[in-house]
Formats: structure tokens, C-alpha cells, sequence
């Protein structure tokens, strides 16, 4: 069955009731009688090519990504930062035929290095936000937050499938991203029944306290490790809905989910492949794997792109295989005998210290494990004697009586001495963050290296 069309979609809900709320910004709705009329006069300005989207988060924005839709031009969705300028520069190179049957075109977060252009075909927005509505029952009544930069994909779901199916996207301001009570706030005053957010937001609302928002249904998380901590307190938060994990890469969208049965307290599973979903384990030596088995995890998406933009060194990261294109996601990951999925870490994020192989991320698990400990982040900085050393971050809870030598204390009781991070700085602040909410690991290595 072919799916349904994004622009064809909110254009009918537009003729059949105009002044039902699209978007809710800034104490006021915009309708959808409003949103097309704006989309339509952005459409008429655009040329026959792909258009340059700053990702500004404000309804404007939203309306000029549909006018894109409406005239079937790619729209190149570009951070609202110092990036833009050369991604602009890039749309005015292209040729109308590299961008043809393409609704989006996406950047990677560059939380491990350079971000990459990933251009999402049409067909593929329309049969992922086809799933999402089913998935999270969207409808015209359904209220749905959206805290994600407009350029991330996580807003496949929280704006584009909302509005296809004729629901309101309650948009957060992001002046006010970082203040639970603002965001708690429009919860409660919008009646938000889905929440998607990455664990930053959950962390924020839980350590303020905010909790008891009934009306939320569908609560997901995503893009990083969720906080023991707060995992156990999400039924508090939201004492009314259900809770998922999900797993996806920009370049392929969602691909796995796993439903929290209420009893976790760990690291929990990304759970099991979506429907028409292909995963694949690559062991060490490159061999593809089957049954309990872990290793490198392949993933063949019906939502996926089929490379990057111009493609480059990067696009031997899509293979195919009996037909079909899997990327190599870079992940590492552990399929158990029942079939569900767990993740392990980042292949590229394995370094050797001192001739030991290491995982930063199973050292961060270890770290985060300590009571005192609020958020942790642990880096590779190479080091001419060691290969590397590893640099700890540390955000120590308010209050808590935390040194960088207890912490290492801890660490030689669980960890190879390699594993034990070099430096360990604790700190009262947040870690740094992409705009996409993910710890900035790239900056952490750039200050562990000017301090070398």
C-alpha cells in the first residue's frame, strides 16, 4: 500500500477545518488555515531546486519547510549556528537531479565528528510518519510537545507525523529549553499526550520536581542513555502513560523500540526491530552472525536514506546485501537468545591505552554507577606515550561531597587499570551539549587536547 503524502495530508486537514490549532508558540495558536496560507506564499518565492532552510525554531520555519513540500523541493535543514553558511552554499551547488524524490535533507548531530548531509526520499518521511500515527494513535485531537531543533530527526515524528495527521505540535521555546517549570508548564496547559525527548529533558523535569502530568499517553526517549535514577522516576512524572525506548540513526531513522515493563532501573534494551526492519550482527572479523550473538549492528530501514549528499569516504558505511541497503551503523550492540536487542557502545569509540583496548562508554557506566554522580562523560585524548588518555567530565548532584580521587578510588574496584581514566575533572555545571542535547564529546576533546 502506498503510503499517504505528508503535504496532501495537511493540506486536507486545512480544508476541512481551517481554524483547527496546528502549532501552539508563544501563547497563541497558528491554524491550519494560517499554516498553509503561509506555506503557499514561502512556495511561490522558491526556485526549481533544493532550498536552504535555517532551522530557526518558530512557526515561520515550519511553514517554509511545507512550502518546500508543497512544490516537491528538497529542504536542507541547516542548524541555526555557524554551520549554516557553508550547508547554504552547498544548495546552490546542486543539481536538481541529486535532490529529486528527496523531502529532507538532514544533518548528522556531529557528536563524533564531522556532521554529514543525509538526504531522506519522500516515500520514505510518508511510511515512517504512516508508522508513528498508528504507533502513538495521532490524531486531530492529539497535542504533541516538541523540544528537538526543527533540523533533528526526532521532528519526523514530532512535527511532520503530527501534523499529517491533523494534530497540534505544542513547540518549545528554546530561550526556555533548559527551565523544567516552562516546559511543565505548557504540558499541563496544552494537554500534551506525547512526549519525545532525548534523556536531557526527563533529567531536567524530574530534578525539578516536576512531576504528576496525567494527560501524557506516550512518553519516548531517545539518542542517549537514560539515567537510572530518572528511569525509576518517569512512572512519577508521568503517572499516566507508557514508556519506550527507541533507537534510530539520522540515517535511517527509527528502527528499533522496546516497551518498559516499569521494572528497569538500568540500562535498558533499544528492544526489537520495527516492522519492515532488517538487523544484521557483524562480528569482529566482518562475519554476519545469527541467533545470540554481538557486534557491529547492520540496519535496513523502510525510512532510511540510501547515502550521504555527494556521497564521499563516509558512504562505504551503506552496504548491500541480498538486495537490500543496510548501513553500518557503528554501534555495538548484543542480540540475546529472545531476540531483543541491547546496546553495548560505538565500535569508534574503542581506543587502546597502553596497548589495552578500552570502551569510554563502559568506563562511563562504571562512573555514572557512583551515588554522587549526576551525569558523567569519559574521552580518548591522544597521548604520545600512552596512544591515549582518557579524560573524565564529571557533574557532581548538589551538595554531594565528590573528589576526583574517590571517583578513580571507585574505578580501580570495577575496572583494568587502562580503564581507569587518567584525569577526572568534577564539576558543579552541566556538561556541554550539542543542539540536539547530546553530550559534546568533540569539545570535551578539544579542551582534554589544549590542556596536553
Amino acid at each position: 500500500m502506498t503510503a499517504r503524502s505528508l503535504a496532501e495530508c495537511i493540506q486536507e486537514h486545512a480544508v476541512r477545518d481551517p481554524s483547527a490549532p496546528a502549532l501552539a508558540w508563544r501563547e497563541r495558536y497558528i491554524s491550519y488555515g494560517e499554516l498553509t496560507a503561509m506555506a503557499r506564499t514561502e512556495a511561490a518565492a522558491y526556485a526549481d531546486s533544493a532550498v536552504f532552510v535555517r532551522a530557526e525554531k518558530a512557526p515561520r520555519t515550519i511553514a517554509r519547510i511545507l512550502g518546500c513540500l508543497l512544490r516537491r523541493r528538497a529542504a536542507l535543514l541547516a542548524p541555526d549556528d555557524q554551520s549554516a553558511p557553508a550547508l547554504g552554499d552547498l544548495v546552490t551547488e546542486l543539481a536538481a537531479p541529486e535532490t529529486a524524490g528527496i523531502a529532507f535533507m538532514l544533518t548528522t548531530s556531529g557528536s563524533t565528528g564531522k556532521p554529514k548531509v543525509v538526504p531522506l526520499p519522500a516515500a520514505a518521511v510518508d511510511r515512517f510518519t504512516d508508522w508513528a500515527i498508528a504507533t502513538f494513535q495521532i490524531g486531530p485531537q492529539t497535542s504533541v510537545l516538541n523540544y528537538a531543533p526543527l533540523n533533528f530527526d526526532l521532528c519526523l515524528l514530532d512535527v511532520w507525523a503530527t501534523l499529517k495527521a491533523g494534530g497540534c505540535v505544542v513547540l518549545v521555546d528554546p530561550q526556555h529549553a533548559t527551565q523544567p517549570e516552562y516546559v511543565a508548564r505548557l504540558i499541563n496547559t496544552h494537554r500534551v499526550d506525547v512526549v519525545q525527548s532525548v534523556p536531557m529533558l526527563y533529567t531536567l523535569l524530574n530534578d525539578a520536581g516536576c512531576h504528576g502530568n496525567s494527560s501524557v499517553r506516550h512518553v519516548m526517549f531517545t539518542g542517549d542513555v537514560m539515567p537510572g535514577r530518572v528511569l525509576t522516576a518517569l512512572p512519577r512524572m508521568f503517572d499516566n502513560a507508557r514508556f519506550y525506548n527507541i533507537y534510530g540513526c539520522t540515517e535511517t531513522n527509527d528502527s528499533f523500540m522496546y516497551e518498559l515493563d516499569g521494572t528497569e532501573s538500568g540500562p535498558v534494551p533499544i528492544g526489537s526491530p520495527l516492522p519492515g526492519v532488517l538487523a544484521l550482527i557483524a562480528d569482529d572479523h566482518g562475519d554476519l552472525t545469527s541467533g545470540a550473538s554481538h557486534g557491529e549492528l547492520w540496519v535496513s530501514t523502510p525510512f532510511q536514506a540510501n547515502g550521504y549528499l555527494r556521497g564521499g569516504e563516509r558512504d562505504d558505511r551503506f552496504v548491500r546485501h541480498d538486495g537490500r541497503i543496510f548501513f553500518r551503523s557503528g554501534d555495538r550492540v548484543t542480540r540475546r537468545a529472545d531476540g531483543i536487542f541491547a546496546l553495548d557502545g560505538r565500535i569508534d569509540f574503542q581506543v587502546k591505552v597502553r596497548g589495552v583496548r578500552v570502551n569510554p562508554q563502559e568506563i562511563e557506566a562504571v562512573m555514572a554507577a557512583h551515588p554522587a554522580v549526576a551525569e558523567v562523560a569519559v574521552v580518548a585524548v591522544p597521548d604520545d606515550l600512552a596512544g591515549h588518555r582518557l579524560l573524565a567530565t564529571v557533574r557532581r548532584y548538589s551538595g554531594a561531597e565528590l573528589t576526583g580521587l574517590s571517583l578513580r578510588e571507585h574505578c580501580a574496584m570495577r575496572l583494568s587499570r587502562p580503564a581507569i581514566p587518567s584525569v577526572v575533572v568534577v564539576a558543579d555545571e552541566p556538561l556541554p551539549r550539542t543542539a540536539t542535547g547530546k553530550i559534546d564529546r568533540q569539545l570535551l576533546i578539544s579542551r582534554g587536547r589544549s590542556e596536553s
